[in-house]
């Protein structure tokens, strides 16, 4: 026969299920805000930091800006730009490898990122380990520019100018190891120039000192330095694309120029901390697409002589792991080392 509870103790039951119940819920909770924080539908729910390894007013801050404010605009939250400079983009990239992997810390990385392991004997990261690749930005051709005073309007002129002048020349780059670094030694080595390099911490300050001739050359990116071209107070030889650019239609390739088959350009992209849960790097990924696709962001672009990319976060991993690979082999062949 079926045991009967009475009213009273029914309720008690029932309150009793009811408080552990609540309890399991409130702990589980607490022991899983991932899972309850970070799904697709409520990130962002603060704030996120956009870590720039860069200093501010360079070719790479000045992208970052342009998607970080677009992002903002679409998320719903600030995106806050923290520019970490040094190292050749190794700092910042530092902080980002021991940030919380929760999707509020981004790196603004650049080529630099695949550049660190061949130059450097150890760096404090594994790219591939540390960081989930989220997705690619733009890439920013480089460009060739001397100072006026330079009297040379071609390639072929200036290369006769620095051997007529060995020793006398000085050419700076946004960090030793930079792709501007060795976009440079690249252009220097393979037409026998003896120059010498002047590492900055960024492009900017390496601009403001080739426009006062304190350097007298450079390799640097479009977007740092033609407002310069345009203004007069530097001249560029050429471009390092495989095609002219449509922002300057006059001037030639490197390729075109002495040097058939040099193409280097400064690319960028975002990547996140390693372990940051998928849905939070799917939703950023779709975010950036958008950004990417969207007419004011790619007029503000190509302004910059940035040419916007945009890729799925596995598009993006197999491209680091061959950039890896391709600048071993380009390091190696240069003889460049960092400590």
């Amino acid at each position: 026969m079926p045991i009967d509870i009475a009213p009273t103790q029914r309720a008690s039951h029932r309150r009793t299920f009811s408080l552990a119940t609540s309890a399991a819920l409130l702990g589980f909770a607490f022991a899983s805000p991932v899972a309850f924080a970070q799904g697709p539908g409520t990130y962002p729910a603060k704030p996120i930091t956009m870590i720039v390894p860069f200093p501010p007013g360079g070719p790479t801050d000045l992208v970052a800006r342009v998607l970080a404010q677009k992002l903002g605009e679409q998320m719903g939250q600030s995106i806050l730009v923290d520019n970490r400079g040094g190292a050749n983009g190794n700092i910042g990239a530092q902080v980002v490898a021991k940030a919380a992997a929760d999707g509020y810390t981004l790196l603004y990385n650049t080529s630099s990122i695949t550049l660190s392991p061949a130059l450097y004997k150890s760096v404090s990261y594994d790219v591939q380990k540390d960081f989930a690749p989220v997705a690619l930005v733009a890439v920013v051709p480089l460009a060739l520019v001397v100072h006026p005073s330079i009297p040379v309007n071609t390639v072929k002129e200036f290369v006769a100018y620095a051997k007529a002048h060995p020793g006398k020349l000085s050419y700076g780059s946004a960090g030793n190891g930079n792709v501007t670094h060795l976009g440079a030694f690249q252009f220097v080595q393979a037409n026998g120039i003896e120059a010498t390099h002047v590492p900055y911490k960024g492009s900017a300050p390496a601009d403001v000192d080739l426009v006062g001739n304190q350097i007298q050359f450079m390799t640097d990116t479009v977007n740092s330095v033609m407002s310069f071209v345009r203004d007069k107070r530097l001249k560029m030889l050429a471009v390092t694309t495989a095609k002219r650019m449509t922002l300057f239609p006059d001037v030639p390739t490197l390729a075109e120029s002495g040097m058939p088959g040099f193409e280097v350009g400064a690319w960028q992209g975002v990547m996140v901390p390693g372990g940051t849960p998928p849905a939070v790097v799917e939703k950023l990924n779709a975010e950036i697409v958008k950004a990417l696709k969207s007419p004011d962001v790619r007029e503000r672009l190509a302004l910059q002589g940035a040419e916007p990319l945009g890729s799925t976060p596995q598009e993006y991993g197999a491209y680091v792991k061959k950039e890896l690979a391709r600048w071993a082999g380009v390091v190696k062949a240069t003889g460049v080392t960092l400590d």
